[in-house]
This record gives C-alpha cells, sequence and structure tokens, in this order.
C-alpha cells in the first residue's frame, strides 16, 4: 500500500519540484548571501570553524590522549567534522526553515520542500569550501588514495539523502511543535559523540556497541574514511546505510508533501 502510494505521489512533487527549480536557484542564492552577510572572513567560516576544532581535538587526541586511527589525527579528525559540520549545519538551518519564512508558507503555494532542500545546497557549499582543507591536509601528511576513490560519489550521495531526509522531517516538524528546535540542539550534541567523529566508535564494547552500531552517520563517515585514505571499500554496514538514507529520503518528502497543505494554519 505504501509502494502504491509512493508511485502515485513521487512524480508529481518530482515534477513539481522542477517546475520550481529557478524558485529554488534563488531561495539557495539569497540564502547564501545572507549566511555571511557582514562578515569579514565570509566563506572562511566554512573552513575556519573545523579547522580550529581539529586542532583543539588533535591536541587532545595526539598528546594527551593517543589513539591510533591508522592515519595522521588531524586528517582523521578533520574528515570526520568535516561530514558531521555539513550534516549539523544543514539540519540546523532546517528546522526553523519553515516558521523563518512565515510569511510565504501561509500565502504564496509552491512546493514548502525548498525551504530544507535550500538550506541542505547552501551547507553542501560550505561543505565543498572546506573539503579543500581536507585534501591539502592529506597532501601535506602525504595520504594517498586508492581504486575504492571511485565509491566517493555514492558516499556523498548518500550523506546528502541522509541529510535532506533528516532535515524534511525537523523543518515539518519545528512548524507543528515548536519543542523541535529546542530538543535539536540537545540531540545533536549527544548524536555527535555518538558517532565516529573524533574517535572510532569500534572502541566501545558491550551492549553500547551494539546500539552505537545502528547510527547511521558512523557508517557515513567511516565511508569517507575508508574510500578517501584508508584505500578500503566501503563496508556492508554502509551498504545497509545507503539503501535506508534513500528510503528516508523518499518517505520524508512524501511525508512532507502530504502535510503541507496543513502549515499554513499550524504556522
Amino acid at each position: 500500500m505504501i509502494v502504491t502510494h509512493l508511485d502515485a505521489v513521487l512524480p508529481e512533487i518530482i515534477s513539481e519540484q522542477i517546475a520550481y527549480r529557478e524558485l529554488l536557484r534563488q531561495m539557495t542564492r539569497r540564502d547564501l548571501l545572507l549566511r555571511y552577510k557582514q562578515t569579514v572572513m565570509g566563506f572562511g567560516w566554512a573552513i575556519f570553524m573545523p579547522l580550529i576544532n581539529t586542532l583543539l581535538f588533535s591536541a587532545v587526541f595526539s598528546r594527551i590522549a593517543p589513539i591510533d586511527v591508522g592515519v595522521p589525527y588531524p586528517v582523521y579528525a578533520f574528515c570526520g567534522l568535516l561530514v558531521w559540520n555539513f550534516f549539523a549545519s544543514a539540519t540546523r538551518f532546517s528546522v526553523s526553515s519553515l516558521t523563518g519564512n512565515s510569511g510565504l508558507v501561509s500565502k504564496v503555494y509552491f512546493p514548502r520542500e525548498i525551504f530544507p532542500f535550500s538550506a541542505v545546497i547552501v551547507s553542501f557549499v560550505d561543505f565543498m569550501i572546506a573539503s579543500t582543507v581536507l585534501v591539502a591536509f592529506m597532501a601535506y601528511y602525504r595520504v594517498g588514495v586508492g581504486a575504492p576513490l571511485v565509491m566517493l560519489p555514492v558516499v556523498v550521495i548518500t550523506h546528502v539523502a541522509f541529510t535532506a531526509a533528516v532535515a524534511l522531517l525537523l523543518a515539518m516538524g519545528n512548524l507543528f511543535y515548536r519543542d523541535v528546535k529546542y530538543l535539536f540542539e540537545i540531540l545533536f550534541t549527544v548524536w555527535m559523540f555518538a558517532s565516529s567523529v573524533l574517535y572510532p566508535v569500534t572502541r566501545v564494547g558491550g551492549r553500547l556497541a551494539t546500539v552505537l552500531a545502528l547510527n547511521p552517520m558512523t557508517h557515513i563517515i567511516d565511508a569517507y574514511r575508508d574510500v578517501l585514505f584508508q584505500r578500503a571499500w566501503p563496508s556492508a554496514a554502509f551498504g545497509v546505510t545507503s539503501v535506508v538514507a534513500v528510503t528516508l529520503f523518499v518517505l520524508a518528502w512524501s511525508i512532507f508533501h502530504r502535510a503541507e497543505f496543513q502549515f499554513a494554519e499550524n504556522i
């Protein structure tokens, strides 16, 4: 029944998104300009924050409590922070993307998913800019790449699909229940340290390890490290995560589309 419903709805929401692609472009351009308006560093902030965090955590895990991660720790940490920051930034801006544009949501019709999608695209631009620093780190520490690098587009698509799915659900949830934006900060702080952003969660044992193994972000982050500098193919767990991410994205988009006609009365 769900599959039949999706078969009927998906062509409609995709064609609608294509029809309003110019609006998405304009919204994205507006959000890009607003994010760094009246800042001296501009897009430099996309590089500065993960770089500073990398230096801080490198001091901890390289000198105070050293751990062996198979590559120079700054490369390992910056990769994890880079991947996590895209996810966290996109969802942080998405959670209030509908409530922050109440005038447009309540008065003019267009696909409302444009707002969270715009937040995801803007954060992806930051992600791509900051990626240049990761390349520089890899060159500096002479970390080579191998054949598994061909899987990088698949990893990126999985990452974006999962991020967009969570962004849609959070934006919609915050519109109906304003508590979501407050719970968001708490949840994402815990989620970060439950992911392999700064250390391998495989080092954790017992029942907690089983719970952490269900975290999609850990498998996405590990997949980036595998194909970029571990010279390894993504794990089977990442394969499952890819299917889950795409499925969740389709379901989230469908649910969002069905609920958007109630947005105006809840804004």
